[in-house]
């Protein structure tokens, strides 16, 4: 389907109820040469929510589009947002993700053949990767690093190093994935502009960022993974 769209019909399905785009015109130049690559994330903590359905509807506006998504199970991120995944659990904690992010996928029609399955520690453990992680933490302030999680990461009263980690690493992932953006909930937003600011002091490429709106909780705030999606369903 992608290939019969023009580059503004792509544009208009991309972002098409997003509520903010940070780099709209650099998204308008790779169009019109070729097909965007884009990737989504999920640090593999509490149980996936229904609110997890707006991203998954994104997803299937882009694979529409033609884009090349990918879908990043981020264990390592879980494991450093105050250790909501514990090491040993990380690996079957990607495995129930998958399974799940797959059937709410298939429930609304998205094909799976065209996606990409990205594990963090894959790659995040690598040499490279290490080093970018040391590089960028000589350069960000621990008043960026801060600030940047400070609706992502769990806020406790006395926080842990690996908090601060977090947001650097989310940067990192969108050069070793190889894409052209990232897309997220506007919770997220912080992290994508720290990411604008500190990739290129790395010699990175700025990368497009794209954000959903969020849904509330049923008790308030943005939606919980406590707030499980068959639960919800089912009206428990």
């Amino acid at each position: 389907m992608g290939d019969q769209q023009s580059p503004e019909e792509k544009f208009k399905l991309i972002t098409r109820n997003l509520q903010e785009v940070l780099g709209e015109e650099r998204l308008k130049e790779i169009l019109k040469e070729r097909e965007l690559k884009v990737y989504w994330g999920t640090a593999t903590t509490g149980k996936p929510h229904v609110a997890y359905f707006v991203p998954m509807s994104k997803i299937a506006d882009f694979l529409k589009a033609g884009c090349e998504v990918t879908i990043l199970f981020a264990d390592l991120h879980a494991y450093l947002d105050n250790m909501k995944a514990p090491w040993e659990l990380l690996e079957l904690r990607v495995q129930y993700y998958e399974q799940v992010i797959k059937a709410m996928l298939e429930s609304i029609g998205v094909p799976l053949d065209k996606l990409k399955f990205v594990k963090g520690t894959d790659y995040q453990l690598s040499r490279e990767y290490t080093l970018d992680v040391y590089r960028l933490s000589s350069m960000v302030t621990e008043h960026d690093a801060k600030k940047a999680g400070a609706e992502v990461v769990k806020q406790v009263e006395h926080p842990l190093l690996s908090g601060l980690l977090y947001p650097g690493l989310q940067a990192l992932d969108e050069e070793y994935l190889k894409v052209d953006a990232q897309s997220g909930g506007v919770d997220q937003r912080k992290i994508f502009t720290l990411a604008e600011k500190y990739l290129p002091s790395l010699g990175y490429t700025k990368r497009i960022h794209m954000m959903n709106p969020m849904v509330p909780g049923l008790t308030g705030g943005k939606m919980s993974s406590s707030e499980e999606v068959l639960d919800l369903l089912k009206g428990h």
